[in-house]
Parts: C-alpha cells; sequence; structure tokens
C-alpha cells in the first residue's frame, strides 16, 4: 500500500491538522515511459504554505484532493522507460507519499554514493540552488561588500552566507535564538550574527553592519525587511527570496515601510523563483558540490521520521525548531 498526505482543505492562517488527511491506496501500477520510485526523503519548505493557497501565484496552487506538493529522492523499483533502471536513485517532486509515478521530465538521478540521499533535496536541491542563484544572479555579491540574510540558520539563508563567504563578502546572518546565532558564526563562518527574538532589529544591524548593507537576502519579510532596508547603502540589492513572517496572516500582509530607501540610495529590489533558472541547476550543483567536497561548503539536514508526523514537522518550518535544511523520512524500514 501507499501512503498518501492529501490537501483536505484551505486554512485560514496557520494550518490546522486536518488541512491534510493520510490515505492508505493501492501501489500505482505504470505505463509505458514511465517508472515507479520508492520515496526515502521528502523536503519540507515554507514555500509549502504558498502552494495551498489558492490564488494566482508563481506556480499553480495544490488542488483540493491531490496529494500534497514536495521534492522527494528516492529509489526506482519498477520502469518501463528507457532513461530509468531498477536500482538508480532520483529526486523530483513526487509530493508527500511512499511512492510515485515519474515520466522523467520533473526528475534527475542522483548518486548516493557521493553525498547523502537528503542533500539532494538540500543543498543540491532546490534550496540549494535559490541560495545560489539569489545571491550571485540577482544579489550580484562583489568582494568586500556587506551582505545581510534572514533566516540566516534555515535551508536557504544557511547556503547564502557560506556562498558569499567564500566570494570574499562579509556576511551577518539573522535568526532567532543563541544557539542559532552561535551555529552560524562557529559553525558557518558568518561574521556577525543578530537573534531577532531577544534584540532591537534596527540597532543591531546597526551594530554589526556599521558601515551600511549592500545586499540584503530576505527570506522573512515584515518588520525585520523594514529594518534592513534602514541600513542600506547607495546602489544596495535587496533580493526577495521569501517572506515566513507573513504566510500565516489573517489579515493584509505587512508591506515595508521604509520603501523610500530604495529612492534615496538608488537601491533595487527583485523578487526571485528558482524555477526561472532550471537550465542551469547542473552546472551551479557542480560547483556546489566541489565546494563541498573541498570543505568549503557545510551541509546540515534535520531530519525527521514518518510520514504520518508530517504535521509537526511542518509546524518545525513556522516554529524555528530546526536547524539547516527540514527534512521528512518516509520510508518504512
Amino acid at each position: 500500500m501507499n501512503k498518501q498526505l492529501k490537501l483536505a482543505k484551505r486554512p485560514d492562517g496557520m494550518p490546522e491538522a486536518d488541512t491534510w488527511t493520510l490515505e492508505s491506496n493501492p501501489i500505482p501500477s505504470i505505463e509505458e515511459g514511465q517508472f515507479l520510485v520508492k520515496q526515502h526523503f521528502i523536503s519540507l519548505d515554507p514555500a509549502m504554505r504558498g502552494w495551498i493557497r489558492e490564488g494566482k501565484s508563481y506556480i499553480p496552487p495544490v488542488e483540493l484532493g491531490e496529494v500534497m506538493r514536495a521534492g522527494s529522492v528516492g529509489e526506482v523499483v519498477a520502469s518501463k522507460h528507457p532513461g530509468y533502471q531498477v536500482g538508480d536513485f532520483v529526486s523530483g517532486w513526487g509530493g508527500v507519499q511512499q511512492y510515485a509515478v515519474f515520466d522523467g521530465t520533473k526528475s534527475f538521478k542522483v548518486d548516493p554514493n557521493l553525498v547523502p540521499l537528503p542533500v539532494y533535496i538540500g543543498t543540491l536541491g532546490m534550496p540549494g540552488m535559490t541560495a545560489y542563484f539569489g545571491i550571485l544572479e540577482v544579489g550580484q555579491i562583489k568582494e568586500g561588500e556587506t551582505v545581510l540574510v534572514s533566516g540566516g540558520a534555515g535551508a536557504v539563508g544557511s547556503i547564502v552566507g557560506q556562498i558569499a563567504k567564500l566570494k570574499g563578502c562579509k556576511v551577518v546572518g539573522i535568526a532567532g535564538g543563541p544557539a542559532k546565532c552561535k551555529y552560524m558564526k562557529e559553525e558557518l563562518g558568518f561574521d556577525g550574527a543578530i537573534d531577532y527574538k531577544s534584540e532591537n532589529m534596527y540597532e543591531a544591524i546597526g551594530r554589526e553592519c556599521p558601515d551600511g548593507v549592500d545586499v540584503y537576502f530576505d527570506n522573512v519579510g515584515g518588520e525585520i525587511l523594514d529594518a534592513a532596508l534602514a541600513h542600506i547603502r547607495m546602489h544596495a540589492r535587496i533580493v526577495i527570496c521569501g517572506a515566513i513572517s507573513q504566510y500565516n496572516n489573517r489579515d493584509d500582509v505587512h508591506g515595508p515601510k521604509n520603501y523610500l530607501a530604495l529612492l534615496v540610495n538608488r537601491g533595487t529590489m527583485k523578487g526571485m523563483v528558482v524555477m526561472d533558472y532550471v537550465r542551469d541547476w547542473g552546472k551551479a550543483g557542480q560547483e556546489m558540490g566541489m565546494w563541498m567536497a573541498q570543505g568549503k561548503l557545510r551541509s546540515r539536514e534535520d531530519v525527521y521520521e514518518g510520514i504520518d508526523n508530517f504535521y509537526d514537522t511542518f509546524l518545525r518550518l513556522f516554529s524555528g525548531e530546526k536547524k539547516g535544511k527540514l527534512v521528512l523520512k518516509v520510508l518504512e524500514d
């Protein structure tokens, strides 16, 4: 049987447990040109909250009754596709279920002997690609610049900061709690850390970035974005990757009040969606894989077990009870 998590209703505010239903259905059969993957791990990402909201976005919403969308990695156990054989490992959009059918258009092969499988849905998957293209292509960082990143201990932010350090930038991360701040400085090598839970953001950014901010990589939105805008330098670049502080609002999203700082400093604010860079994922993955092999890029996955525990694990995206990439192991031993 195939356990599947399906969207049951559209939430108002923070999703509740009954937003999804867990079903057990027969393992699907495959047709010519398809292959069946026994999924080992699925990716949990803040973007999931946006995917279950009805309305226009960069990707169509998950429909009611559909399997919850998620990146995944697993092993091919049956194949009628010439390019995939039983025993191959693949990463793709398998959703929150134990078995998924693919046709090769939204998946790619991975090698579990090079790095652990969860890395392919973390540093070498969508979060890592988001960080890579967001800070290099959109942020256009230059050696010697000051980079501020919110969600600095998370899946995307931790990679953003490390890449910026590799490129010769000063990096300051924002996260919640002393443990995460210690992690950013001692393990990730950031130059400074700000605890948004206990510090005044305007004062703390001024302390850690006394000469101002050249590039702000935003994962959270809200008041932290406002505080960052108050400290930007001339020709600063603001990369809008996410707004996790706003995803569960019941009222209007809180937009930036300090946006005129962009005018005064001739700054730019640009949104980025990693899907726009899919053609170059392979090249980026090779470079990031090389950095990992050289010990220049750290990868951290926070793994929890059991598809039955999806909801409790999902909540960790918004409670801050995680470090690095949040992953759910769905393969039952």
